[in-house]
């Protein structure tokens, strides 16, 4: 299924707390389904991929590990 661009509160990964282990939801850009359940999306000008957990009804955005090039 096609995902349509649009605005999301997500949880980055770039914006965990590390030292107490908690994770924190920012806004991100959902792009476009590229694969089962995985999505591109864009936060802070990064694009990088990111997955839907429906359990918690939630996206997941990789902007530290998941970087996905421009030219891709």
């Amino acid at each position: 299924m096609e995902a349509q661009r649009r605005e999301v509160q997500a949880y980055i990964h770039s914006l965990k707390d590390f030292a107490t282990d908690r994770n924190a939801l920012g806004e991100a850009e959902i792009v476009k389904c590229i694969g089962d359940n995985l999505y591109l999306a864009k936060y802070n000008g990064v694009r990088c991929t990111a997955i839907f957990n429906p359990f918690v009804g939630w996206y997941f955005v990789d902007d530290l590990y998941g970087k996905v090039p421009e030219d891709q």
